[in-house]
């Protein structure tokens, strides 16, 4: 884990550097400010630019430069950013990474074209690199297309049950919907892309697609676990309770407590106190989804890592990569 968690800290702010300078061509004192302004700020309140970096990552891992990656890992954090912003209005959420959303801070109609502002930089940032050829950038286009179009059905999903209040759902629906919404971009996509880059042959670039995909699937499976049984400090602790969410630990107790019609209550109060909330963890512990989710994830982790030391050369890319499908599910924030 710690190899991954060092590689983040050493070179996110290198991702940082290189993502603001898509935001520097102002044409005027307006456009910056409704515009690039309060996106480059928006983006600049970043994650651990982990997408990106694993794009690059997997780039090297296959024997590429890796700095040829640089504008398509770029761009997946574009779209990342894009995703993030549109989001935030969908949800009505308030807040993001502890600052209010761009569409608090700016009104949700520029919120709305900062984002597909974000969302034209996906495709910009890889027609405009003059490190690829043609063939390679239509390659790379194609997974950004296909990573765009699965995360929207993931989206409409998600939002689909949470507006028709639905949770006749199974734990397939929830893999379906959390493969799409999230594990795509998350990890398959950053590392199939890198992959091309680097020149990999067809079963090396599905190999680290499919190792992407288990440990996208398990970076979310862990979301949810620390929002339920994380530290009560932070601001999103139970949150999903608040908001109903349909995740796999509840979806699964549904399907397997005795007390699933008061569980199935407390979700659909959309409650934010405290009692409640600890009484549905409670439930889920009972029907032991706590302990199926967490199984779930590691075995997605497990599997993913034997088939992913096979696929790679030794190299210290690889190693990097093995320890981030570890520091996925073993972080607690």
């Amino acid at each position: 884990m710690a190899s991954f968690e060092l590689f983040l800290k050493t070179n996110h702010k290198r991702v940082d550097q290189h993502i603001a300078t898509y935001f520097t061509a102002r044409p005027n004192a307006d456009m910056n400010r409704y515009l690039y302004g309060p996106l480059a700020e928006y983006s600049a309140n970043s994650g651990k630019r982990h997408r990106p970096l694993i794009c690059q990552l997997a780039c090297e891992a296959v024997g590429g430069d890796p700095v040829k990656a640089q504008r398509s890992g770029a761009a997946i954090e574009h779209f990342h950013t894009a995703a993030l912003i549109h989001d935030d209005i969908e949800d009505d959420a308030l807040t993001r990474r502890g600052e209010p959303c761009l569409h608090i801070k700016e009104g949700e109609a520029l919120a709305i074209n900062a984002g597909d502002l974000a969302l034209s930089l996906v495709t910009g940032s890889v027609v405009s690199d003059a490190q690829l050829d043609n063939e390679t950038k239509l390659r790379v286009l194609q997974e950004l297309i296909d990573m765009t179009t699965r995360t929207i059905e993931g989206q409409a999903l998600d939002i689909g049950w949470g507006r028709d209040n639905r949770f006749d759902l199974s734990v397939e629906d929830y893999l379906l919907m959390a493969r799409h919404k999230t594990a795509s971009y998350s990890g398959a996509i950053p590392l199939a892309v890198g992959a091309i880059i680097g020149g990999a042959d067809e079963k090396t670039i599905e190999s680290l697609r499919t190792f992407g995909m288990a440990a996208g699937l398990a970076f979310q499976i862990q979301d949810d676990l620390i929002n339920l049984i994380g530290s009560d400090k932070s601001k999103d602790f139970r949150l999903d309770i608040t908001e109903g969410k349909r995740t796999l630990v509840a979806i699964h107790a549904l399907e397997h407590s005795a007390q699933s019609d008061r569980l199935l209550t407390i979700l659909e109060m959309r409650t934010k106190d405290a009692a409640p909330q600890a009484e549905a963890v409670e439930i889920m512990r009972g029907a032991g989804s706590l302990a199926y989710a967490d199984e779930y994830a590691h075995k997605l982790v497990t599997d993913a890592k034997a088939e992913l030391e096979i696929a790679l050369p030794e190299s210290k890319a690889k190693r990097i990569l093995l320890s981030m499908a570890d520091y996925f599910i073993e972080r607690k924030k």
